[in-house]
């Protein structure tokens, strides 16, 4: 499953109302660990599809919703389940790190 795209206008309807959890990685072009991060956020995305989703928000194209959350630095990740804030990584980390934090988040 590919990751969704999240904007200041949709992040209610896709994040927000999702019915199952859901990570939102904050990142940048310019970011190079951000450019680490992405393509395990993909390989994620198609093993673990049926228990979270995954979804990427371009902060320099969308600040409004990073500055909302207290986005300080990218990479930064949000978990939500149910409509809620549940747990925040920052940083880029290995995969396994990323997996161990969304199973326990879920």
């Amino acid at each position: 499953m590919a990751t969704l795209k999240i904007t200041d206008e949709n992040f209610d309807t896709e994040v927000l109302k999702s019915s199952k959890p859901i990570v939102v990685d904050f990142w940048a072009e310019w970011c190079g660990p951000c450019k680490m991060v992405g393509p395990i956020l993909e390989e994620i995305s198609d093993e673990m599809a049926n228990d979270v989703s995954i979804a990427k928000h371009n902060i320099d194209e969308e600040p409004n919703t990073p500055t909302k959350y207290g986005v300080r630095g990218i990479p930064t990740m949000l978990l939500f389940k149910d409509g809620e804030l549940k747990s925040t990584k920052v940083g880029a980390t290995p995969k396994s790190d990323i997996v161990s934090w969304i199973k326990e988040n879920i």
